[in-house]
């Protein structure tokens, strides 16, 4: 998987079998799951507008989108092992209310597994989302379960083993979904209420070290600066091609939970500042094109 954010749109790339409720969802194996900001004034036909949108990028047919007038700089990017979760959020027309005049700032969720799934836990996956995303308002206060435009995808890798087959709140991947969004649906919410400045996306990951606990990366006063070389780029620090599984630029080492985590603590690519500055001009650049770069440097 490869995600990235380009002008107002959140893409994750990759091979996945994917469940969604937003526009011309359902499950199917798909190559992109979108989120993207419209206009606070939009009155487009949404189907359309995405259809127009994925085609001007290359994509066709083969892609799940989702809708907001959230801005991607309030996006919230969640790490929990195998789990990441991506999360913008309003709450400017709950449920049960008049609705905005203006675009709806919504709660839209994604979630991808690097580990395979069922279909049915696809599904049962947007039910534990909409079940965390419930506690989370009702712990800040709010009435109300969710807006009247809330959307869930969840994807999964393709041609991973199907190791999970539920997703209720007592496995491995429902347990993580719930704490994800627990912790992220506040956080985004603050970034879209200004409660909290961000000019770019959010990134959370779940450590043990030092007992459990959520981390926000912020590069701005980092203590290990420079962890790589003087001069280094840290635009990637988290990095979006995690894990690459590339065994030239990192491996599989034991987790403190039993299981194992892509180790990359050794890699520079993308702090090259020639390779961060191609990053970011051309987002969907392939690592062998990265590698290729660095070789002629």
């Amino acid at each position: 998987m490869r995600y990235f954010v380009s002008e107002d749109t959140l893409f994750l790339r990759g091979r996945f079998r994917a469940a969604s409720t937003g526009v011309h969802g359902g499950i199917a194996d798909v190559t992109t799951v979108l989120n993207h900001t419209v206009p606070h004034d939009f009155e487009d036909e949404p189907g359309r507008h995405l259809e127009l949108l994925a085609a001007r990028h290359g994509i066709f047919r083969d892609y799940f989108g989702l809708l907001t007038a959230v801005g991607m700089h309030h996006l919230c990017v969640l790490q929990y092992d195998f789990v990441t979760v991506f999360i913008t959020a309003g709450v400017t027309n709950p449920t049960g209310r008049p609705a905005s005049a203006d675009a709806p700032h919504t709660i839209n969720v994604i979630v991808y597994s690097r580990e395979g799934m069922v279909d049915s836990a696809l599904l049962e996956t947007i039910v534990t989302v909409t079940g965390a995303k419930a506690q989370a308002l009702h712990d800040l206060g709010y009435d109300f379960p969710g807006t009247t435009t809330d959307a869930v995808a969840v994807a999964c890798e393709r041609d991973a083993p199907c190791v999970h087959a539920y997703a209720g709140t007592l496995t491995e991947l429902g347990s993580r979904v719930h704490a994800a969004v627990l912790r992220g649906l506040p956080e985004a919410l603050a970034r879209q209420q200004e409660r909290v400045r961000r000019s770019e996306p959010s990134f959370f990951i779940y450590s043990r070290y030092g007992g459990d606990h959520w981390v926000e990366w912020q590069k701005e006063d980092c203590p290990y600066y420079p962890c790589h070389f003087p001069g280094q780029r840290c635009d990637y620090c988290y990095c979006p091609c995690y894990p690459c599984a590339d065994e030239e630029l990192g491996e599989w080492v034991d987790s403190s939970n039993g299981g194992q985590i892509w180790g990359c603590a050794g890699c520079t690519l993308l702090h090259n500042p020639v390779i961060a500055d191609y990053m970011k001009r051309n987002p969907e650049a392939a690592l062998a094109e990265l590698k290729r770069l660095r070789e002629r440097l």
